[in-house]
């Protein structure tokens, strides 16, 4: 598979797997520190799973657990400067992989938005379960 062979250098060479460079990706810069069971629920895997990764993360200087400012028992998940910086990496190694990189922007902006809308059908088909 393309992606994975132009991903793995980058995954070796920051010293991730790529369930570690998954939960890097799911974790946004740009948006408050996520709880990690909201981390646990992007990357559909059990809260004891999800440590071992966050500890993972933590040894390498990419993240930091800190207490959920909204709920003191639990903890999120920020990122470091370090971690912003290797996240970066990592969705820019997957992006010039996919197919999508031949797509234009507003190919793009299209597929986002039919997919944004499949999802809002399923959410809708689901709540009528």
């Amino acid at each position: 598979m393309v992606t994975s062979t132009k991903l793995e250098p980058v995954l070796s060479r920051l010293r991730l797997t790529y369930q570690t460079g998954q939960a890097l990706w799911s974790i946004d810069p740009d948006l408050p520190a996520p709880p990690m069971r909201a981390v646990a629920r992007r990357l559909h895997c059990n809260a004891s799973n999800l440590t071992f990764i966050a500890k993972q993360l933590e040894d390498r200087g990419y993240v930091e657990r800190r207490r959920d400012p909204h709920d003191g028992r639990s903890s999120v998940l920020a990122l470091t400067p370090e971690g912003e910086r290797a996240r970066g990496e990592v969705i820019a190694a997957a992006l010039e992989a996919t197919p999508f990189a031949a797509l234009s922007p507003a190919d793009l902006r299209t597929l986002a938005e039919t997919l944004a809308n499949m999802a809002e059908v399923a959410d809708l088909d689901r709540s009528q379960i």
